[in-house]
């Protein structure tokens, strides 16, 4: 019995010394690795890693950036389905342990004991939360004992409806999708409320290992894995039988979706990801900021549909140049084709196809989605004459295999339910349209797609504007003794000048002159040579003054006579800022595209304060001072709506009543909060052009949209719209630049690499249908707006002959305006000459 007792006594006092050391050993680690431990507080702080989006100012997406699909939901947003499926898989006891299950470290020790190596860690949410926030994945026994630590310090500060929270917006779910509402839309291109009970368990399953069980690369594992979590989901009593029968049969349509855009704006998203960058570095891709652009979604998606439809029209008037390649004898299983189809792009909406089949007079043809169809003769096929050059196609084909041939790679477009044999072409396009009250950009496309080249043919082509750089060339001569009633000779001239590499004998367009000409006739006609006497009559540096005025840089212009007919290489936008001017009646303001950027909590971080037009601001104020210093005065006191009604009226086509201006889509008059919460009006728009003269410029400009080259435009039908045509020399670029008060856009068609367009190609025909095309959809709920007739300004009747001052009676005398002290005499021969007859307007050629 002593021996007994005395081993007894033995074991006890060893038991007691071994637990002491334990003890004493889990203190000092604990000791140890608790200063080392980060704030449980922090997390109620974190940012978690969101993509930069980049919005319309409509507020749909058209871009979204950044290497981590992000969109956190609150523990209110989670959906209940989700919640059992992931604590049914990952910690059923989740509501009942304080951040440590010993049931599972207890499992976790025996695998352990039993293996040799660790084959789960027992971890719980919280445990797994702590790791991925604060610690790293190496299977080691210091990870694990912090992880503990960590999970009772969240555990004791956090709810567990906050845990929860953060566990599912900070996990990854594979394929860069970071927490479940990115998953959601990944995978099932969904939102997380839209979600069924088999695609939850199937999300969840992931969690397990992103690569292994993701159903993208391993559709068979991941539904053994969804399969299971359904199951302990019935063991747990959280769904009954009949559920998990219908779930666990239910095949998985899981696939991947990148980003949900609802406007294709690629260019607008590429730059206002590259001002974020600017204003923010790398952090702008992570710190989930908003970009709120100043494009609008309905103008956009014209001018897109504007810029396809002008390319390809132009395209295919020129020729078919034949498919893209040739791809043999169709194979017995087509599905080779359909997934050789699906791995190639649709550039501009030009989906595609290969031909199968040819019949007398139709194709049978194989889209990427599996279907056939047939294309009809009138479906392309009778009108593709086959591309010679530039100038010249082939005979009209008479049966279908004179286009196509069985195993073609063509393109298709689809057009009211019906597609249409075409081709992507070659030549490029842009167009960008302005707001002229403050430069916001509305609408922008910088080529046929952005896909097919990113390079941004709006703002980054320099191209020679040709003709539609001669009304700044025509404002300068108004401001220097010019009116739209004097004489200038459009007869043959030869210049000489160094610059120039010889004698220049300019020309206008088929050769033909028209002798004296009044300036409004030679500007709607685009007469060459009138432009250029007016340039050598007013001098070189009046006109860079002007330029000046108008925004160019007057340095890198050529000092020399061409500079009449355009030959110095603008971009659209830089056009598009000039002609502003003329659009909204003598202000300078400058381009911008984004109105403001929000942080992930939405409050503002960055807000436009563009040059804005106030037409009742201190008159003087504005003619003296340049924008940068108005930018400073921000204490002058804004002109309320009723106040500039005066300034401009509106007509209403169906009681002929004058409206009060209604503004473009945005607010003119933007005001903002300094930290004094004092109000502060937008920086003025410097004026930059008199009344009279942007009057005066602005009716001969519409004169040549109602009688000139641009007399397409006409089918708008309205009169509160100008513009010009451009075309230089081949022709190579083709432009038209115009306006209305609501809006200014350029359009610009072209060669990347100057290529001859073709005979008969000029601004009036290959880019003014872009911009008529755009423009109908950016005007058609603006009212005409007239522009009052300013202080200074008369009307009086002239002999068109002579540009004097008609007598009263002549019968041949046409209406002019003029500012009052330049109103010409009368003619000393009397009542002037017969009219002459009408002669065909030719299209200008530079």
């Amino acid at each position: 019995m002593p021996i007994k007792k005395s081993y007894l006594s033995l074991l006890f006092w060893l038991f007691v010394a071994g637990s002491g050391a334990s003890l004493v050993g889990l203190a000092g680690l604990y000791l140890y690795l608790s200063p080392k431990l980060p704030p449980v507080e922090s997390l109620r702080q974190v940012q978690l890693q969101t993509p930069l989006r980049v919005y319309s100012s409509d507020e749909k997406l058209i871009g979204e950036f950044g290497e981590q699909r992000r969109t956190p939901l609150s523990f209110e947003e989670l959906p209940d389905q989700y919640i059992k499926a992931l604590l049914s898989a990952e910690d059923a006891e989740f509501y009942d342990h304080s951040g440590v299950s010993i049931r599972g470290l207890l499992r976790a020790a025996s695998q352990l004991l039993k293996t040799g190596a660790i084959q789960s860690g027992g971890s719980t949410l919280t445990m797994q939360l702590a790791r991925d926030f604060f610690l790293s994945r190496d299977q080691v026994f210091s990870r694990k004992f912090n992880e503990i630590l960590l999970a009772l310090q969240i555990e004791n500060e956090l709810s567990k409806e906050e845990i929860l929270e953060l566990f599912s917006n900070k996990m990854f779910f594979g394929n860069r999708a970071y927490g479940i509402q990115a998953a959601a839309q990944i995978y099932y291109g969904k939102d997380a409320d839209e979600l069924k009970l088999h695609q939850w368990a199937m999300i969840v399953g992931v969690l397990k290992a992103p690569s292994a069980y993701n159903p993208l690369a391993n559709l068979e594992r991941a539904m053994i894995r969804r399969n299971w979590i359904l199951g302990r989901m019935l063991e747990l009593g959280h769904i009954d039988q009949a559920t998990y029968e219908v779930a666990v049969n239910t095949p998985d349509n899981a696939r991947y979706h990148g980003a949900t855009l609802e406007l294709y704006a690629p260019y607008i998203a590429e730059l206002a990801r590259r001002e974020a960058i600017d204003r923010f570095g790398d952090e702008a891709y992570t710190a989930g900021y908003k970009v709120y652009t100043t494009i609008h979604s309905r103008y956009q998606a014209a001018a897109q549909m504007a810029v396809v439809e002008g390319l390809m029209t132009y395209d295919w008037r020129h020729g078919y140049r034949g498919p893209e390649a040739q791809w043999g004898e169709p194979p017995k299983d087509l599905s080779t084709w359909v997934e050789a189809l699906d791995d190639l792009t649709a550039y501009g909406d030009l989906e595609p196809a290969v031909v199968t089949a040819v019949e007398d007079q139709s194709a049978e043809v194989l889209l990427d989605t599996g279907e056939t169809l047939e294309l009809g003769w009138d479906q392309g096929l009778s009108t593709a004459r086959r591309y010679i050059n530039e100038n010249a196609r082939g005979a009209a084909p008479k049966t279908a295999s004179d286009v196509v041939s069985v195993g073609d790679l063509i393109r298709l477009y689809q057009r009211e339910g019906a597609w249409h044999l075409r081709q992507i072409p070659e030549a490029q396009a842009a167009l960008v349209g302005l707001d002229p009250e403050n430069g916001a950009m509305r609408s922008l496309v910088g080529g046929f797609d952005f896909h097919q080249s990113n390079f941004n043919r709006a703002l980054q082509a320099e191209r020679q504007p040709g003709s539609s750089f001669k009304p700044f060339v025509y404002t300068a001569a108004l401001k220097n003794g010019f009116t739209p009633a004097t004489l200038v000779n459009d007869s043959p001239i030869v210049i000489e000048d160094a610059s120039l590499e010889g004698a220049w004998r300019p020309e206008n367009d088929g050769g033909t002159f028209l002798g004296p000409t009044r300036l409004r006739e030679a500007l709607y006609r685009s007469r060459n040579l009138v432009s250029i006497r007016v340039l050598r009559s007013i001098g070189i540096d009046a006109l860079l003054e002007t330029l000046g005025q108008f925004g160019f840089e007057p340095e890198k212009l050529p000092r020399n006579l061409s500079l009449a007919l355009g030959s110095h290489a603008l971009t659209p936008l830089e056009m598009a800022r000039g002609y502003a001017i003329f659009a909204n009646g003598g202000y300078r303001v400058e381009p911008y595209l984004v109105e403001r950027i929000e942080n992930v909590e939405g409050e503002p971080i960055h807000q436009a304060r563009p040059l804005t037009v106030c037409r009742e601001c201190d008159r003087q104020l504005r003619e003296e001072r340049e924008p940068e210093s108005l930018v400073a005065d921000i204490f002058t006191e804004p002109p309320s709506p009723e106040a500039s009604s005066s300034q401009w009226s509106e007509v209403d086509d169906k009681n002929d009543t004058v409206e009060p201006e209604t503004p473009l889509d945005q607010p003119t008059q933007l005001m903002l909060l300094d930290e004094a919460d004092a109000v502060i009006p937008p920086p003025i728009a410097p004026r930059v052009l008199d009344e009279q003269t942007a009057y005066i410029i602005d009716s001969m400009l519409r004169d040549v949209i109602s009688r000139g080259t641009g007399r397409r435009a006409r089918v708008l039908d309205r009169s509160d719209i100008g513009g010009k045509t451009g075309t230089t020399n081949g022709p190579i670029d083709a432009w038209f630049a115009g306006y209305s008060p609501h809006i200014v856009t350029v359009a610009w068609l072209g060669f990347d690499h100057s290529q001859k367009l073709g005979r008969g190609e000029y601004g009036g025909s290959a880019a003014l249908p872009i911009w008529i095309n755009y423009m109908r959809t950016a005007l058609s709920d603006k009212p005409e707006r007239v522009r009052p007739q300013p202080e200074g300004i008369v009307t009086v009747r002239i002999d068109p002959e002579n540009g004097r001052r008609a007598r009263p009676g002549d019968p041949d005398a046409i209406f002019e305006i003029f500012r009052a002290e330049e109103v010409p005499p009368y003619d000393s021969n009397g009542n002037g000459g017969s009219t002459r007859e009408a002669e065909q307007l030719p299209e200008e050629l530079f």
